[in-house]
């Protein structure tokens, strides 16, 4: 059977003496035999437990979980799946690490200081979004709308200072109120399709067109399912009625655009008036954009003349898509 003294040990698997005393003092690894005199020898079983440590330790496990895992105290599967995803994370936070020094690379000019401020601001966005992987948000946005939410939320909060947050904070608060005051009256009324103007005009002044797919996301898939409402002082009776309400303005809105096709208002007004509804809609989505043509030209309360323009004008865009 063959046996190394510490330094052999050492030399042949490159883990330090240091460390090897370490183990043995930690009682992780220790020494099958000891002499008298102190010294330390290892036999082969030993070198394969060394060998397990070192391949535990290359996947990120600290000595104390591979010590519970050798003894057979731990489930090797369990601890190796919540050790794969801490991997995976780890990974991504390198990657993005890698993508931000890109950017920044991309947006530098060879005679001019690196802008330091953009670096910040960059950093700032990825620790904000590293925050939000920890809250409600992470269940509906993916990972590259989480680092979109991110720099909204960190360009709101440079573009606008206290005061004007404050602002913003009452005037929703206000909303709330009135929406709830108002639960018991017909959300499609002329009361709620106001209402619902109100919510969209100060959305849409938060969120701007850029954001305009976190905002509608952020609604459908979280306050619509009961997500976050606490932080945002509403419950799914309000949320319910507000849904009903905005659909209402905006189905209010788009008919009245549509019912001045054929009136003598020019195509060049009208057209005007459908792209300013569709990108207070949906901002920078054009996808949805594209699906709002799909269900106005199925509604029976849109006239044909209008449908016919709208097909022309479905037509003209989809040969210039910048006109979306």
């Amino acid at each position: 059977m063959t046996e190394w003294y510490v330094k052999d040990l050492s030399e042949l698997t490159g883990i330090s003496v240091q460390t090897l005393h370490h183990y043995d003092r930690i009682d992780l690894l220790k020494p099958s035999i000891r002499l008298p005199n102190g010294y330390r020898i290892y036999a082969e079983g030993d070198l394969l437990r060394l060998q397990q440590i070192i391949a535990l330790k290359f996947f990120g496990f600290e000595l104390s979980q591979i010590k519970a895992l050798l003894a057979g105290n731990a489930r090797a599967i369990e601890h190796f799946s919540v050790q794969a995803k801490l991997l995976e994370k780890k990974a991504t936070a390198l990657l993005d690490a890698s993508n931000t020094l890109k950017q920044i690379i991309a947006e530098s000019v060879d005679d001019k200081p690196i802008s330091w401020e953009a670096i910040i601001k960059l950093i700032e966005v990825y620790r904000m979004s590293q925050q939000l992987e920890h809250s409600w948000v992470k269940e509906i946005f993916t990972q590259e709308e989480l680092k979109q939410y991110a720099a909204f939320e960190t360009e709101l909060k440079a573009n606008t200072n206290p005061e004007q947050r404050t602002a913003f904070e009452k005037t929703w608060a206000n909303l709330v109120e009135e929406m709830k005051s108002n639960l018991d009256n017909d959300p499609t009324s002329a009361v709620g399709i106001a209402l619902g103007k109100k919510c969209m005009d100060w959305l849409n002044t938060v969120y701007g067109k850029k954001y305009a797919h976190l905002r509608t996301k952020k609604f459908e898939k979280g306050f619509a399912e009961g997500k976050g409402l606490d932080e945002v002082g509403l419950t799914p009776q309000i949320v319910s009625w507000m849904d009903k309400a905005i659909d209402a303005y905006w189905k209010d809105r788009i008919y009245k655009i549509l019912n001045q096709v054929g009136t003598g208002v020019s195509d060049e007004t009208i057209f005007k008036l459908w792209n300013e509804a569709l990108e207070d809609l949906y901002g920078e989505d054009n996808a949805r954009k594209k699906a709002i043509y799909d269900i106005a030209l199925t509604d029976d309360n849109v006239s044909e003349k209008a449908k016919e323009w709208l097909k022309t004008l479905r037509e003209l865009v989809e040969a210039n898509r910048h006109l979306l």
